[in-house]
């Protein structure tokens, strides 16, 4: 695929699991769970141990199948190597035009984080394919609508401050997808190996997601 391909598969699928965790074993295992949950784009954080070996661990497992990203990303160089270990877009807190001529490079989408409406607009204007809002938290969904009113083309996702019950509501205060962690990815279930609540937590959020078209 490339970068056009992949960020439309985003948009089509609408979510994107950034998966932060302390051991790659986990990792391997939740992924898996959220997969079987319906869930087919996941974020690897650059702190997760190992990160790139498990970027690539996951392409040879799933293939096509599964989206696999990296997200955390601070420096061109982090992008350069994700990419070469098989990650099919570049997920950033800030805003380094760099990390995004690094990606674009590889024909690979990058996706910037921002927090203001300049700093939104500037992303776009160098390229990013979409923008991660960052925290969203803070922002709000009202802050959505506020800035595609008069800039209705940007392709904008929030991470942070979504939950399995309440993306449907960013998609329709003018998301184009979502990131989500803490909320899909219990940290109490992970700790007590129940992946069956993890897989219904997935399972809850695409029914969420799902629920916009009926």
């Amino acid at each position: 695929m490339n970068r056009h391909k992949i960020v439309e598969r985003i948009i089509s699928e609408k979510v994107v699991a950034v998966v932060r965790l302390n051991k790659k074993t986990d990792a391997l295992k939740i992924v898996d769970t959220i997969y079987k949950g319906g869930i087919t784009s996941v974020e690897i954080t650059m702190t997760t141990p190992n990160a790139l070996n498990l970027i690539e661990e996951l392409n040879n497992i799933y293939g096509d199948k599964l989206l696999v990203g990296v997200g955390s990303v601070l420096k061109k160089e982090e992008a350069r190597e994700a990419i070469r270990a098989g990650a099919k877009y570049v997920v950033s807190p800030i805003l380094d035009v760099s990390i995004i001529e690094v990606s674009h490079n590889f024909d690979i989408p990058a996706l910037p984080g921002c927090f203001t409406p300049t700093e939104i607009y500037q992303a776009h204007e160098r390229g990013a394919d979409i923008i991660k809002v960052f925290p969203a938290n803070i922002t709000g969904m009202s802050f959505f609508k506020a800035v595609k009113a008069p800039i209705p083309f940007l392709k904008l996702m929030p991470t942070g401050g979504v939950t399995l019950t309440n993306a449907n509501e960013w998609i329709k205060a003018g998301a184009c997808a979502i990131g989500i962690g803490s909320s899909l990815l219990d940290k109490s279930a992970i700790a007590n190996n129940n992946y069956k609540k993890i897989k219904e937590n997935a399972k809850i959020l695409i029914n969420n997601i799902n629920s916009i078209e009926n």
